[in-house]
């Protein structure tokens, strides 16, 4: 039954009154984290670095919180177009909100210190051997890098944090060119994998707009897809994987829809290609493969500063070459063909279909 129009305005209004609570939230924890982080590098024993000057204009907090509003308010109208529901209890209650702010602020200091004596390599001496060597590093100077669960308990309150409580709102992007292809089909038919999954945050999104969908939960990291697991059940219709994206343990044509949330930033160029080629090869020509990743130079010119400081203020040793990659190239040459873009924040949204 369609909803009144007293049913809709009270959605809103809830809408916007959580919405908003959690940008205030995480903004909140940005502004202090920022304080604390001035207070400990001036403290700090470790060399002082040089200011990062970037060539173009950064954006001020002013313009970058009306770009989160307009994200939320495209996020809205899909919801209220049906496309998937809306969001609710996204953070978990109070008592686990408050607990990983706790455990959010003990590891700032640990964060500074990695980043002003330049360690990156921490997680490296634990993990030899055992992954690739691009993977084992402390990327955004965070404990555990990817392999530990506190890490993965931690991940997204960090995202959410950076992105001012906008990182959930970008990912939902990715629903809609799904939608679009799982339109008229029983969704228990078609097979599906998120691939890079890390804790889950974006199945758990699927799960709520599909719920019938069977899924692969697929990362490297086996603290990741335990955490994913943790938070969405041991459900028949998600099965956990542990494997390489370059080396997807997947058949032939096997797969009808895929996604890759914040992944090719992560990667280096020539491993960018080998995990283009591997979802080109286990996609069913027809199938739809989603990608959501960061903006990159000139999608959004007044973006062109911001893009430059991230690599050089978090470890992010791959961002650059990012920015500059032809991403309509790699993945034609993977037999992907580019369907449509679009910008969500410091996001974009490309689907593509297997020839």
């Amino acid at each position: 039954m369609p909803e009144t129009p007293l049913e809709r305005l009270a959605n809103r209004a809830a809408f916007a009154v959580r919405q908003t609570g959690r940008v205030a939230w995480y903004a909140g924890h940005g502004a202090v984290m920022r304080r604390m982080v001035r207070r400990l590098e001036a403290e700090s024993d470790a060399p002082k670095r040089d200011p990062v000057r970037p060539s173009k204009p950064v954006p001020g907090m002013r313009r970058l919180l009306a770009d989160v509003a307009a994200l939320l308010a495209r996020d809205l109208a899909n919801a209220e177009a049906g496309i998937y529901p809306l969001p609710e209890d996204e953070d978990g209650g109070l008592a686990g909100m408050l607990a990983r702010s706790r455990e959010f602020f003990r590891d700032v200091p640990e964060v500074v210190r990695r980043r002003g004596h330049k360690l990156s390599d921490e997680v490296a001496a634990e993990n030899g051997g055992k992954r690739p060597d691009y993977y084992l590093q402390n990327f955004h100077f965070q404990s555990g890098g990817w392999l530990t669960e506190e890490s993965a308990r931690l991940y997204d309150m960090q995202v959410e944090v950076l992105f001012s409580g906008a990182a959930n709102a970008m990912r939902r992007q990715a629903l809609v060119p799904m939608a679009e292809a799982l339109k008229g089909r029983d969704q228990r038919g078609v097979a599906y994998a998120d691939i890079a999954c890390g804790t889950g945050a974006f199945l758990r999104q699927v799960r709520q707009a599909f719920p019938r969908l069977p899924s692969f939960a697929l990362d490297l990291s086996e603290a990741y897809v335990g955490e994913t697991m943790r938070r969405l059940g041991r459900r028949p219709k998600i099965q956990p994987v542990v494997a390489k994206a370059e080396a997807l343990p997947l058949p032939d044509a096997s797969l009808d829809l895929a996604t890759a949330i914040f992944l090719f930033h992560e990667l280096p160029p020539e491993v960018r290609r080998a995990v283009a080629r591997e979802i080109g090869r286990v996609m069913k020509p027809g199938g739809i493969f989603v990608f959501v990743e960061s903006l990159q130079l000139s999608d959004a010119s007044d973006y062109d500063g911001l893009l430059e400081l991230f690599p050089a203020l978090f470890h992010e040793p791959y961002f650059a070459s990012y920015l500059e990659e032809d991403l309509e190239a790699l993945f034609g040459d993977a037999g992907l063909i580019l369907e449509g873009t679009t910008n969500a924040f410091f996001s974009k949204v490309m689907a593509f279909r297997r020839r």
